[in-house]
């Protein structure tokens, strides 16, 4: 494998691979997902993952919606970054131009964990605007106490740590992935396990996502929350292990128009666990709020 995936090899038997594209922009080849007719709805995954993270939720929102996923800079096959593209503005503006290149104007835009808090920037920024956000897990807050002291400055040194960057690739057999993935309190199947595996046993996308870890500052965060121009649903997983459930009630208290439901007995990556649930949510947010 080389440094970075090369779709020719590696992307022979990506998910939904006959809806896959590559597109100029920000600087970027982008690879880029669309399926389905209808308005369109943006899907954003979360650090370390890509596209095929909503393998199994596109096709089911595909019937109403033509659904648009990306692989976020540095991220699987978009490569390479661009210099400022894996802060967290430099990430919002580099979605957005990548929108534009595509010509679309999502209706609605669904987010997981770190794509949740790339969406509500682009909103702020007045972006895009669509007409509502779903945020799977969001991760809207710092790391606090010793762990956020240590974690920022770690990530930091090892996102340009080549060295590094090899031994986390040599690391990642299929023991260690499935240990990493159920650390976050999720239970995926096989062959998510043997995607990740497939992700994390490459130096490019382990050097976009350390890039990305180490880029990103979330203090001023909550402040767009507080800005947000649009309404948010809060979907939170009882058995998140990565983000505290009760995150998302935090969060809700500074969204102006916001509302939350919770999928219980799943983790950090429920929407994987049980993409039928997570389809369903994002076609009637409503049916699901809590009351």
């Amino acid at each position: 494998m080389g440094y970075y995936l090369d779709w020719a090899k590696d992307g022979r038997d990506w998910p939904n691979h006959v809806a896959s594209r590559f597109v100029e922009a920000a600087g970027m080849r982008w690879h880029v997902q669309v399926m389905g007719e209808g308005p369109a709805l943006l899907l954003l995954h979360g650090t370390g993952a890509a596209t095929h993270s909503w393998r199994d939720v596109m096709p089911k929102l595909a019937a109403n919606y033509t659904v648009v996923a990306v692989d976020l800079p540095g991220h699987a096959f978009t490569q390479p970054p661009s210099k400022n593209s894996l802060s967290l503005p430099g990430m919002a503006a580099a979605v957005a131009s990548l929108l534009r290149a595509l010509n679309v104007s999502p209706v609605r835009a669904v987010g997981h964990s770190a794509g949740a808090a790339v969406l509500v920037r682009m909103a702020v920024e007045r972006l895009f605007a669509p007409q509502d956000i779903i945020s799977f897990n969001g991760a809207f807050f710092p790391v606090t106490g010793v762990a956020g002291q240590f974690f920022s400055p770690l990530a930091k040194t090892f996102a340009n740590a080549t060295l590094v960057q090899k031994l986390f690739a040599k690391m990642a057999d299929r023991k260690a992935v499935e240990r990493l993935l159920r650390d976050t309190g999720s239970n995926i199947d096989a062959e998510g396990i043997t995607l990740y595996q497939q992700l994390f046993s490459n130096e490019g996308h382990i050097a976009g996502t350390l890039g990305m870890m180490a880029a990103w500052d979330l203090h001023w965060v909550p402040q767009d929350l507080k800005n947000l121009p649009v309404p948010m649903t809060l979907v939170f997983a009882s058995g998140d292990r990565t983000i505290p459930p009760a995150r998302a009630a935090e969060a809700a208290k500074l969204v102006p128009r916001s509302s939350l439901i919770e999928i219980k007995g799943l983790g950090h990556l429920a929407h994987e666990e049980d993409p039928t649930g997570a389809a369903a949510i994002v076609a009637d947010p409503a049916s699901f709020v809590l009351r």
